[in-house]
């Protein structure tokens, strides 16, 4: 089948290609934290994956049953075999995302930390934003790094988030465990995805896009460890005894391992900037597929009910059926995006970065750009977690659990 953007159409006076709207549910009207200005779209990043991706409305293939209606402004669902894109909306759209930001750290630092090693929690990891997710470890337990894997994948635990990024940041701690994770996002080609903090709590100049959420998604399933653990339903976190902690159990909150038909697991994400986000995989017949999903809000639905029905729709058609491709690891030819952000307008009236260059640097000053941003983002993320100490105090904080 034919690759068709059903997202464009041109005129008969040859103008600009006009996209066609996705098929929405009315969004509630709730107080929303404001939204950050993305970067400027570049050209060559919004073709990464094909052609027909680059649409801010709706691209399917000919002839298709009409996707469902979701309250996400972006989506994408895709073929984890095959690497083949079904269908989305706004495929490679600005958006920020929560704690699915948590599969690119996933994706990072699997492969580089050994799971039966036993590790020390510090009182920095559990330096989080009060009321966010966390799984409840302490400081000066030791945990296996399974165990760790397994709070950040069902409970979204973003103490864990930062003990593995700063485990897996080697002797730069967190600030490298972030470069590791731009860096990584980088060589799967995800140029839209930029990590301010590992959690997913929102951060300055943190965005990811649809379409780059499925190649991290794609390349996390490709990890047999990463396939167990979002598949497990329950999970024991052990007591320690020298500070006096008792062991407890966990369960998996991602709806879908428990009412979805071959359900293989995924990823939710709520924060007031981001709203409702969510990636989710399921096999039937013999196909694997995954939708991502940015920017939803609850209706009748939660975001993994709206994943559900998208991965339905995506079931429902031709195994041949495809708009664009999951590009895999570099195979792009596209060019770094810029190693940091501009400043953005954070929620509470925070901001933070600093106002950069966007051209791409030189060769032979990359490394330093990558030293200047640990520093930055380390500096970036202390800033704003003070302000937001200062909003709490004054009875105006945000609400997140990333």
């Amino acid at each position: 089948m034919v690759p068709v953007t059903a997202g464009a159409s041109v005129n008969t006076q040859g103008a600009a290609p006009v996209a066609t709207p996705c098929p929405k549910a009315k969004a509630p009207k709730v107080l929303r934290s404001p939204r950050p200005t993305p970067p400027p779209p570049v050209a060559e990043h919004r073709v990464v994956g094909g052609d027909a991706l680059a649409t801010p409305g709706l691209v399917v293939p000919p002839q298709v049953p009409t996707p469902p209606k979701v309250t996400a402004t972006s989506w994408v669902v895709a073929d984890l075999d095959t690497g083949e894109v079904l269908g989305g909306c706004g495929p490679h759209e600005y958006a920020t995302p929560a704690s699915v930001q948590k599969l690119l750290l996933a994706a990072t630092m699997l492969p580089r930390l050994d799971p039966a090693e036993v590790v020390t929690i510090t009182a920095g990891d559990l330096d989080i934003e009060p009321g966010s997710s966390a799984v409840g470890l302490v400081a000066g337990g030791r945990y296996r790094i399974e165990t760790l894997w397994l709070g950040l994948l069902l409970r979204s635990g973003n103490e864990v988030a930062n003990a593995l990024a700063r485990l897996g940041g080697g002797a730069d701690g967190m600030a490298g465990g972030l470069r590791a994770m731009n860096e990584q996002a980088r060589q799967l080609g995800a140029y839209q995805t930029h990590a301010a903090t590992p959690s997913g709590l929102d951060g300055p100049g943190q965005f990811t896009s649809a379409y780059d959420l499925a190649l991290i998604a794609r390349a996390c399933f490709d990890d047999e460890h990463f396939r167990r653990y979002v598949a497990t339903r329950e999970a024991d976190i052990p007591a320690q005894p020298k500070q006096r902690a008792k062991g407890f159990t966990i369960d998996n909150d991602n709806q879908l391992l428990y009412r979805y038909p071959g359900a293989l697991g995924g990823k939710t994400g709520y924060t007031d900037l981001a709203r409702h986000t969510y990636v989710g995989a399921a096999e039937r017949n013999g196909r694997r597929l995954v939708v991502t999903l940015l920017g939803a809000d609850v209706i009748d639905q939660r975001g993994w009910q709206q994943g559900a029905a998208l991965l339905d729709w995506g079931f429902a058609l031709p195994r041949d059926a495809s708009v664009g491709v999951l590009v895999r690891p570099g195979a792009t030819t596209a060019s770094a995006p810029p190693s940091t952000m501009p400043a953005q307008a954070l929620p509470g009236g925070a901001s933070g970065g600093e106002a950069t260059d966007r051209h791409p640097l030189a060769d032979p000053l990359r490394s330093a750009s990558y030293a200047l941003l640990a520093v930055g983002l380390t500096v970036g993320v202390g800033a704003l977690i003070g302000h937001r100490r200062r909003l709490r105090a004054a009875g105006r904080a945000p609400t997140s659990r990333g």
